[in-house]
């Protein structure tokens, strides 16, 4: 039974069970003081632990939003940009949440916490203070009653009357009191059960609508988390691609590493101990030093590095090599070493050890030693054992492989793959390119699996002598893979695509075809276009050279074969326009990172600044030397999507210079369409600006010399190196010509003359 109703009746008889229901309801008020009380530390409690919580939670989302990985190479794909991006997007989340919970405990402090306290004391300290006036009144009541009682009868009669007066006042006085004590302490015993439970439910409201909105963050949140889980997918499956492809490559450099040591057609370099002489008694020393001998220019640049002393650089020294020679043991106590005489400092040899008798004859061969040895440059080659090559057998296999896979394991669970038997797979391969075995169905034939067909296939277009894609056109290939819009990659790749000789292109067209049906089942065989393209990347295209940095560029060789799945119709069903494709693009201010990633990947020898005027070279005198040089040149160029966007397409080289040289500049620079022809030395071209809506310029006649155009800065420009130029908006350059290097300006500006980045500045 709960608490006995205080009627006011009993407050005048003051009986002891009336003593015994105030005493009760004063107890049920101090159980919930003391209640509320508690409530009140450990709410403030949670409130604190809440605040530290968030606190952790800001500290670690700030923690995120400020970390961003780096990534090998000179662009990101969209998967990687994504994935680097999503550590903000996990801090903004974060910080989105906590911004709900810092709102959620102020609104605690306002709905339950200020309610509760100001309930405990106004009212049940209220009621506590009617108490004390209640006690002390019946306090007062009961020591006059008896102090009244225990008078003498034999007082005056004004005495007694004085007494019963007094007496009346403090019984009026101790009613009335206890009237309203016994009113107080029931309003409250009422009214603690809203005053008490108001508070409870705001609270809850307000932590459920915490919860709500994490609710909605979370559903905001699941779009990206899935389109997330793609990219880090995608992404992972060509990690696996790469990291097999570059363990193939160390395992073959481990194999043979003279092999791949020469990484460059147009230096040479390694370590090499070189003597340093002293006056006597002193004798001579010998230092550890990094050379770069650059072939063309007899150029040795020597930087000391030791890696024991914490792998600090010291000064570089260049000196130009007349001749090298042998240094027997004979003359000198110490093997591997080789006598330099250098034209800088005449009747001065420079004596340099070696580290290997492989090495010394590496060295030997580089400088045109006296004693050459047989060493061959690397080339790009894949041993094959399959003669495969892209005739009439060859497509006829590629169909009839296509045909048989469709019709007899579209659906197969990871076609492509799962990979068949390797003695399985080159006795197909071998019995299909055999002209003397074409009549062999393989739709029909239940000789061979479908793993099997497939494996032949992938074997068979990575064993022709060059891949599909061709390996003139990989870098074009790459370039707008690296590109900012999806659209700009797809008309890019349009027209590369109408470049390809006829045959690659028509098998192209049969095997992205081939694959867009393989990706429409993917449902069933689990082969998504992504999928495809780390399967096809390395198969379609690959570069010529095998390094560690080509093989960086496998996750943008999956791009560009994606694309060609995904819009093969518009690919190889209709003619690409006739515009530029890269330049279509608008025109935005060339960043510093597309200037600094295009200069990233010269060869050394290129960058010498006294090689960089144009030159004029006769046929009958070109050394093989220089058409390494330019072959390099183009080779390890690389734009990306900014400079695509700023400045279109970099001018080709072409590696015949016999050949005419087409050498087209952006509109946007003020640079005009030129047609240069390389002449002999007695007859050198010089190139002219056309005039504007002109397509080109006609050959000047012999004994011309070249042309010196102005041009003007558009965008200001801190160098680099000591042969670039730096400058600010408006600044005047002189006698500006074409660089040999692609995508530069060679130009002279207050006296000093150096290299400028063409999409920066406009011809005058």
């Amino acid at each position: 039974m709960g608490l006995h109703p205080l009627e006011f009746s009993e407050s005048y008889l003051d009986s002891p069970a009336f003593r015994d229901k105030i005493k009760a309801h004063e107890a049920e008020l101090d159980k919930t003081g003391r209640f509320i009380k508690e409530l009140y530390k450990d709410g403030k409690n949670l409130i604190n632990a809440t605040k530290q919580l968030s606190l952790a939670q800001k500290k670690f989302a700030q923690c995120l939003g400020e970390f961003k990985f780096e990534y090998i190479g000179d662009a990101k794909t969209d998967d990687e940009k994504c994935i680097d991006e999503s550590l903000q997007e996990f801090s903004s989340f974060l910080r989105n949440l906590e911004d709900q919970r810092d709102l959620m405990m102020r609104n605690i402090t306002e709905t339950l916490m200020k309610p509760l306290e100001a309930f405990r004391k106004e009212h049940l300290g209220s009621a506590k203070a009617e108490r004390k006036r209640y006690e002390k009144e019946t306090e007062k009541y009961y020591s006059s009653l008896e102090k009244l009682l225990n008078m003498s009868a034999k007082k005056k009669e004004p005495q007694l009357q004085e007494a019963d007066m007094s007496v009346e006042v403090m019984r009026q006085h101790f009613q009335e009191s206890s009237l309203e004590y016994v009113c107080k302490l029931q309003e409250i015993q009422e009214r603690k059960k809203f005053e008490c439970v108001e508070p409870m439910l705001a609270f809850f409201q307000t932590v459920f609508t915490f919860y709500h909105q994490g609710y909605e963050l979370a559903k905001d949140f699941d779009h990206y988390k899935k389109a997330l889980q793609i990219n880090i997918q995608n992404t992972r499956s060509r990690f696996e691609g790469t990291r097999s492809e570059v363990y193939e490559l160390m395992k073959r450099i481990r194999e043979s590493p003279q092999e791949y040591r020469q990484t460059s057609p147009i230096s040479s370099e390694g370590y090499l101990y070189v003597q340093e002489k002293r006056p006597p008694p002193f004798g001579s020393s010998w230092v550890k030093r990094y050379c770069t001998f650059v072939k063309e220019q007899k150029i040795l640049h020597m930087k000391t590095f030791d890696q024991r002393s914490g792998g600090k650089l010291g000064e570089t020294e260049s000196v130009t090599i007349k001749s090298c020679i042998r240094k027997t043991t004979e003359t000198l106590d110490r093997r591997f070493c080789l006598d330099i005489e250098v034209t800088d400092r005449p009747s001065t040899v420079l004596t340099v050890q070696a580290l290997s008798d492989d090495d010394y004859r590496f060295w030997m061969h580089a400088m045109g030693g006296k004693e050459p040895m047989q060493y061959l440059n690397r080339t790009h080659s894949r041993e094959r054992g399959i003669d495969a090559q892209l005739d009439d057998v060859g497509i006829s296999f590629v169909k009839n492989s296509i045909n048989a896979i469709e019709t007899r394991g579209i659906n197969d669970q990871g076609l492509y793959r799962v990979v068949g038997v390797s003695s399985k797979v080159q006795k197909l391969l071998s019995l299909m390119i055999d002209e003397t075995n074409s009549g062999i169905d393989l739709a029909l034939s239940e000789d061979w699996d479908v793993k099997t067909i497939t494996s032949a296939l992938k074997l068979y277009l990575r064993s022709l002598p060059e891949p599909l894609m061709t390996y003139e056109l990989y870098k074009e290939f790459i370039v707008p893979a690296k590109s900012a819009t999806p659209e700009s990659r797809v008309q890019a790749i349009h027209s590369l695509v109408h470049k390809l000789p006829e045959r690659n292109r028509l098998v192209l067209s049969l095997v992205t075809k081939h694959l867009a049906n393989v990706a429409a089942n993917s449902k069933q065989n689990l082969m998504t276009v992504a999928n495809l393209g780390v399967v096809f990347g390395p198969t379609l295209m690959r570069p010529q050279e095998e390094t560690v940095a080509a093989i960086m560029d496998l996750k943008f060789q999956n791009i560009v074969v994606e694309i060609l799945i995904e819009q093969h119709e518009k690919i190889f069903g209709d003619a690409p326009s006739s515009s530029p494709t890269l330049a279509a693009t608008p025109l935005s201010a060339p960043t510093r990172q597309s200037k600094r990633l295009s200069r990233q990947n010269r060869p050394l020898a290129v960058y010498n600044p006294q090689v960089l005027d144009i030159q004029t070279v006769s046929p009958s005198s070109e050394s093989p030397a220089l058409v390494n040089d330019e072959t390099s040149a183009g080779s390890n160029e690389s734009v990306s999507s900014q400079s695509s966007n700023a400045s279109g397409t970099p001018p080709e080289k072409s590696k015949n210079h016999h050949a005419t040289i087409s050498t087209s500049l952006p509109e946007s620079t003020g640079i005009c369409t030129a047609t240069a022809s390389w002449m002999n030395s007695a007859s050198p071209a010089s190139v002219t600006p056309a005039k504007p809506g002109s397509e080109g310029i006609e050959k000047n006649k012999p004994e011309e010399s070249v042309t010196l155009m102005k041009a003007k800065a558009v965008y200001p420009c801190e160098a680099e190196h000591d042969s670039e130029l730096s400058f600010q908006v408006g600044a005047i350059f002189h006698d500006v010509t074409l660089s040999r290097e692609p995508g530069w300006l060679e130009g002279v500006l207050e006296g000093k003359r150096g290299l400028i980045p063409e999409n920066y500045v406009e011809i005058l």
